[in-house]
């Protein structure tokens, strides 16, 4: 049996600077706290964890003793600015591993808003109620944005003001070509409306390349956790080019008889996907069907 792990697959940029910040910190000697799962990823939590790295919310920080021991982690996915204030007023120290491409959409929500209070317009953000980045990216502009995760939510939007349309930067890019498309055409003057495409490239371009991966391979065994955002939107690329793939979260999940009559298996996973789990997955792989 072949297996081959995707080599585009696994941590994006920003996941890497956050996971190598919070490391860098523990090595110090720094007491760690991530604010939140510092990648949607249960296992790779647990390994860091098992470092001393913390996983907090937000109700944790009021029982943080400040000290210059200690350090709250902003994860890539960014925060409202309501935590920043939280922090420096309760003088508990913090290293921010925002994304640079968060951080960059973070300063467009505001410019977008200010352009739409002007003109009593309305700014759209396409993505994730609840998602950690999607609050971050509202709660610079005091929750004005309106979130839509589907057509469906723009009923109740004012087709008759401006309007500004952002999207979550692991938005799947067919489904933001979709809305955008309805937003304009349900304007009533469409030159109003302003479409800015902020869907991270090192995400949008994994799903061709998924596609082709897939259908290359007999099966593929797409890793994940439950949580992943991204991982549900390149699943689906997977899925669409080959109907014989299946998401695990571990290589617990899997069974001989799932690889019956299979010769190719690919491996490949999110953007929160830590390759030495991808690893551990094949290496079960070939370790069960051996038998």
């Amino acid at each position: 049996m072949k297996v081959t792990i995707d080599d585009k697959s696994g941590f994006c940029y920003g996941v890497v600077s956050a996971i190598s910040k919070a490391e860098e910190l523990v090595g110090e000697g720094k007491k760690v706290y991530s604010l939140g799962d510092i990648v949607h990823n249960d296992l790779e939590v647990a390994r860091l964890e098992s470092l001393g790295v913390k996983t907090i919310s937000h109700a944790d920080l009021a029982t943080i003793t400040p000290s210059s021991e200690s350090k709250v982690l902003i994860r890539a996915h960014g925060e409202p600015k309501s935590t920043y204030r939280l922090l420096e007023g309760a003088s508990l120290g913090y290293a921010d591993a925002t994304c640079p491409v968060v951080a960059k959409l973070q300063k467009l929500t505001i410019e977008a808003d200010c352009r739409m209070q002007e003109v009593g317009g309305t700014v759209l953000i396409l993505g994730k109620k609840g998602h950690a980045e999607v609050v971050g990216l509202n709660g610079q502009i005091e929750d004005r944005a309106k979130v839509v995760e589907k057509i469906e939510d723009l009923e109740g939007v004012d087709f008759s003001r401006p309007i500004f349309l952002l999207s979550q930067t692991t938005q799947s890019l067919a489904l933001f070509e979709q809305v955008s498309s309805e937003v304009l055409r349900r304007s009533t003057n469409p030159e109003s409306v302003i479409v800015r495409d902020t869907i991270c490239r090192q995400v949008a371009g994994r799903e061709g390349h998924l596609r082709e991966f897939a259908k290359g391979c007999d099966m593929v065994v797409f890793v994940c956790g439950a949580k992943s955002s991204n991982g549900k939107v390149l699943f689906e690329a997977c899925h669409s080019a080959n109907p014989k793939s299946i998401k695990i979260e571990s290589p617990a999940e899997l069974s001989a008889e799932m690889f019956e009559g299979v010769e190719n298996v690919g491996i490949c996973g999110a953007t929160s996907t830590p390759h030495w789990l991808m690893e551990q997955v094949r290496d079960t792989i070939l370790r069960i069907c051996e038998r």
